[in-house]
């Protein structure tokens, strides 16, 4: 009797441990596939910061204060003639 109450006692102990493994295996594959996530919206953030850091640099240069003062506020250098269309469509 002794020996089949612990049998019964080994054999419910592994098939627990069993569930659970594969329980712990399933969140590990989870895991995984949200740590890959992750490192992709990573590297898009940092792609996206080195972009908005060269933007910055940019708008700091005499270049595009210029190409800004003349496309917004239509603005011309002392050498230089404003041409514009005659019928603006």
């Amino acid at each position: 009797m002794a020996i089949i109450g612990i049998t019964l006692v080994v054999g419910s102990l592994a098939v627990v441990v069993n569930v659970r493994g594969v329980s712990l295996k399933d969140k590990a594959v989870e895991y995984q596939i949200r740590e890959d996530s992750i490192k992709a919206q990573l590297d898009q953030e940092n792609e996206r910061a080195k972009t908005l850091e060269e933007r910055r640099k940019y708008v700091q240069t005499k270049q595009y204060i210029e190409k800004a003062a003349k496309e917004k506020l239509g603005m011309v250098k002392e050498d230089e003639i404003l041409l514009k269309p005659a019928n603006p469509r």
